[in-house]
């Protein structure tokens, strides 16, 4: 049975909805639950430092939200709160300039050191084939691997430390009751289910807003010790995670990639400022801080896939390449299957060696061997 929040967390969870993190934590340790349900506008201004146009809108929207709603919900999505301040409350993310006041938390928050892998929502075939490889060696050496549940690097990033049965923490822009991508749902529950965790500062029935996702990014490079970044155009809003875990104080990483490709633009730019480069696990761990205990995990390896015969999945979708080259867009028109199955296929059917990539980032059959 989950037990009822306290005043403070309901007040937290008021405040959450439209206040500023550092403005809510203010009036939170200045006021308390008790001062907060008589402050009027005078005592938000006063205690926040902010002016009363300012402080109205915010208290409107923490008295107008419907807290018992949102504690229901809560209940039924197996979400729980960690305000900023309690003990489970990660001690990396605190340490930023605007910590979260609340964090909506799926599953466990494990001790393992947290390493983010970001990147682009369009990978290569190569910056799939990368971030698997990185993240899937670091979740095996013991690291929890942190990112944003999106299309692409995430994903991959995601994927390889489930396969390696490392945590990983996946970091939403919504609430938790609308996880986006819509068709990442099932992966979100693998994550939760293999002692991961899925988390948000977003009251739980917030739905995708431009906006949102610049902010999911500082939580993102807040909560760990370095940020990779894999493949990415030079405007990539992975370049922001990079600059705010450069402003966080925390290892930047680049994973170079081919000369002539403009998903090696955002790398590339994060090379030449002075990131660490990264092709190897030893890189990453070459990164992180002294002291930081790892315990490897003994997963067994695969075979070499090279010549093994595909799936019955794996040859539907070979069997709609044809003779043609495709993109992955197509093949997931053609196939009915979501991006990231489609992904995992082909990456599946690379490592085998029956499909490549060739240019226009399509993919076409080998000859038979």
């Amino acid at each position: 049975m989950s037990v009822p929040w306290t005043p403070r967390q309901r007040w937290a969870v008021r405040l959450n909805v439209d206040t500023p993190p550092r403005r809510a934590w203010d009036l939170l340790e200045t006021l308390g639950p008790e001062g907060l349900d008589h402050a009027v506008d005078v005592d938000w201004a006063r205690v926040s430092a902010a002016t009363f146009e300012d402080v109205a809108p915010w208290r409107r929207a923490a008295l107008a939200f419907d807290v018992a709603a949102e504690e229901l919900l809560a209940v039924e999505l197996g979400a729980r709160l960690i305000l900023r301040g309690d003990p489970e409350y990660p001690d990396l993310l605190a340490s930023i300039h605007d910590p979260p006041l609340v964090l909506y938390v799926q599953g466990c928050l494990g001790s393992c050191p947290p390493v983010a892998f970001v990147g682009t929502r369009v990978p290569t075939p190569y910056g799939r084939r990368m971030v698997r490889r990185l993240a899937g060696d670091a979740s095996r050496r013991g690291l929890t691997i942190v990112s944003g549940l999106a299309r692409g690097i995430d994903a991959e990033a995601h994927l390889a430390a489930l396969d390696a049965k490392g945590p990983t923490w996946a970091v939403l822009g919504t609430g938790l009751g609308h996880v986006y991508p819509a068709e990442h749902g099932a992966m979100a529950r693998r994550i939760v289910a293999a002692g991961g965790a899925v988390i948000s500062e977003r009251p739980l029935e917030t739905r995708p807003l431009p906006e949102l996702f610049p902010r999911r990014n500082r939580i993102v490079a807040g909560l760990s010790w370095a940020v990779a970044v894999v493949e990415g155009r030079h405007k990539s809003g992975s370049l922001i995670t990079a600059r705010l875990a450069a402003e966080y104080g925390r290892e930047v990483l680049a994973v170079p990639g081919p000369a002539d490709s403009v998903m090696s633009e955002a790398p590339h730019r994060l090379l030449a400022a002075g990131a660490r480069l990264t092709a190897t696990v030893d890189d990453i761990l070459a990164a992180l801080p002294e002291g930081q205990i790892l315990e490897a995990r003994l997963v067994p390896m695969a075979a070499p896939a090279a010549f093994a015969a595909p799936t019955e999945e794996e040859a539907a979708v070979m069997a709609l390449l044809g003779a043609d080259a495709l993109s992955l867009d197509e093949l997931v028109q053609l196939s009915g299957l979501d991006t990231t199955r489609i992904s995992s296929i082909m990456f599946g059917l690379e490592l085998k060696e029956r499909v490549s990539s060739v240019p226009g980032q399509r993919y076409a059959q080998k000859e038979a061997r």
